[in-house]
């Protein structure tokens, strides 16, 4: 009994031990996808605060300290600086000491101590992370590093220092204090052995319980990690008006589908936080292209393509995400070898990728898009069976079928906006850049949605300006501009609020909800034009008699069809 009080004593305090490894390395982990996030965004801007001082040592970047329109004063927060300001107050709170750290220092605060400096030594000829036991000032730490690589984004703020892409360039370290698992050891070993001496099954029965606990408690802290990651994903959502509540909705449909195949409870967790995280990849996608309303040219969609290569290596640099990161690699692959990333087919293709593919076609078929409304339930499983063989395997169509067939779409899901934001952020893509009236590709799609619950318009205006190119070559261009800015200006100011846009060089066209008589202000529009040699036509439909549904057939009613 002795001895088994002993071997039991032993366990717990290697199990502590092991927990603070645990802790240590979800703590780094956890430190490198915020650090990855914000380092895919070139840093943030935050305004200054006592808290948050503009950082002096990145005084050599141009644009470090930048106003907002509103007057508020920001300032630029690299990776590291916001890491570290992040590992400080984590330290405060749960005494976890965390530091960010180089040999080539730009903040001296970074400076590391002497078992920093070794295992960056080491780490810059094996590149990989180190941990050990320690004390610091007369108690143990369990201290664990990561080495950090140079990625290109990293060469913003620290190119100066001679780091290339591939360089270890430091490490973010972090020290957990082994006290409280100690205390916690001991505690359980008291118990242990203390009941081992009255009775041993009962003793056995603590130590059960014991362990349990223990294991309780790094599920509690995983769980908690993959809550922090479930939050990003949200983020990340929030980017885009239409991926909005769309990882929830693949998840939905991709476990009602494997269900259906008789799939075990192991398989469906797989498969739902597979689907959760499936798009995580597009933290990398810049906003120009994830934000971009309108159809996306062949280079960008390649690089949007790159989002499932980024989702798999993000995943698969965390322990309890390895098992679905191939999952989420192969979701756009295609039964006949037509998708991507690497073009597999058949059965090479991971099956819950499969189903996910699927799951994924049929939200993004069932959902509204900019220029192509959304598929009822019936005509998007026809499309699933039409394509089962090629794009999809056909015993996942055929589960598809039974199992979406009673699907409830919401009617609210939708890729167009909703809010104001919204609205503003989305006419972002579709602002003429010289009158800042709408441009003719926001015409096309307020036309293609005319008479729906977004557009409900009475009558068109159309404004041609003549001899404009001769007043360009007599003032020049940027004089040119000017004029259109005004004209474009006092239209907007006669039009009672209803749309103005520039559809080619000197054409205007507003959109009017009620009848509107443009004629009574073509004097105020003469007067912008006075003294210019320039001269102006104007037409007037009414959309209820004229068929006006796209901009071609506005053309042809202007005789533009050339």
């Amino acid at each position: 009994m002795f001895g088994a009080g002993l071997i039991n004593i032993k366990n717990n305090y290697d199990y502590a031990e092991s927990l603070a490894k645990a802790e240590a390395e979800v703590s780094v982990k956890k430190d490198l996808a915020y650090r990855s996030w914000v380092a895919s965004h070139g840093g943030v801007y935050v305004p200054i605060t006592k808290k948050t001082p503009p950082n002096p040592y990145l005084s050599h970047i141009k644009n470090r300290d930048v106003y907002t329109s509103a007057g508020q004063h920001l300032t630029l927060m690299n990776p590291a600086y916001t890491l570290s300001q992040m590992m400080h107050d984590y330290s405060q709170l749960y005494g976890t000491k965390g530091h960010i750290t180089s040999r080539i220092l730009m903040n001296p605060k970074n400076k590391p101590d002497k078992w920093e400096e070794k295992v960056l030594e080491e780490a810059e000829i094996t590149g990989k992370s180190y941990s050990t036991k320690e004390l610091i000032e007369g108690e143990e730490y369990f201290r664990y590093m990561r080495p950090l690589v140079t990625q290109k984004s990293c060469l913003k703020c620290h190119a100066f220092q001679g780091y290339k892409v591939g360089d270890i360039r430091g490490g973010v370290s972090v020290s957990i204090p082994m006290k409280p698992y100690y205390k916690e050891a001991f505690k359980h070993s008291l118990e242990d052995v203390s009941i081992i001496l009255v009775i041993y099954l009962l003793g056995l029965l603590v130590i059960f319980y014991g362990r349990k606990r223990a294991k309780e408690l790094l599920e509690d802290k995983i769980k908690d990690y993959e809550q922090h990651i479930f939050s990003l994903v949200n983020i990340i959502e929030k980017r885009d008006s239409y991926t909005a509540g769309h990882t929830q909705r693949v998840a939905k449909y991709s476990l009602l589908i494997a269900k259906q195949m008789g799939f075990n409870d192991e398989k469906l967790d797989d498969l739902y936080r597979a689907c959760m995280l499936h798009d995580i990849g597009k933290i990398s996608t810049p906003d120009s292209i994830l934000l971009k309303p309108g159809k996306l040219t062949p280079l960008e969609y390649e690089i949007i393509k790159e989002h499932v290569v980024v989702s798999y290596e993000l995943l698969n640099e965390v322990d309890i995400y390895k098992n679905i990161a191939e999952i989420v690699r192969h979701h756009h692959e295609h039964y006949d070898g037509s998708g991507y990333p690497q073009g597999l087919k058949g059965d090479e293709i991971p099956i819950l990728s499969q189903i996910m593919t699927v799951a994924d076609a049929f939200d993004a078929m069932t959902t509204n898009r900019i220029y192509k409304t959304r598929k009822s339930v019936d005509v998007a499983l026809k499309e699933l069976k039409k394509l089962s063989g090629k794009q999809f395997h056909g015993e996942i169509v055929n589960a598809a079928l039974i199992a979406l067939k009673d699907v409830t779409i919401e009617m609210e899901i939708s890729q167009r906006p909703k809010s104001k934001i919204e609205k503003e952020r989305f006419s972002y893509f579709y602002k003429d850049q010289i009158t800042d009236v709408y441009n003719k590709d926001y015409l096309e799609f307020v036309l293609a949605y005319n008479n729906t619950d977004e557009f409900n318009m009475r009558c068109i205006n159309t404004l041609s300006l003549h001899n404009f190119s001769q007043y360009n070559k007599k003032h020049s261009w940027s004089e040119g501009d000017k004029l259109l800015r005004k004209f474009a200006q006092a239209l907007e100011g006669i039009s009672n609020g209803d749309l103005v846009f520039r559809i080619y060089g000197d054409q205007f066209v507003v959109l009017n909800a009620e009848h509107f008589d443009l004629q009574k202000y073509i004097q105020r529009l003469d007067e912008v034009l006075k003294g210019t040699d320039i001269t102006m036509s104007h037409e007037h439909f009414d959309m209820k008699i004229e068929s006006v549904k796209s901009v071609s057939d506005l053309e042809k009613l202007l005789n533009l069809e050339a």
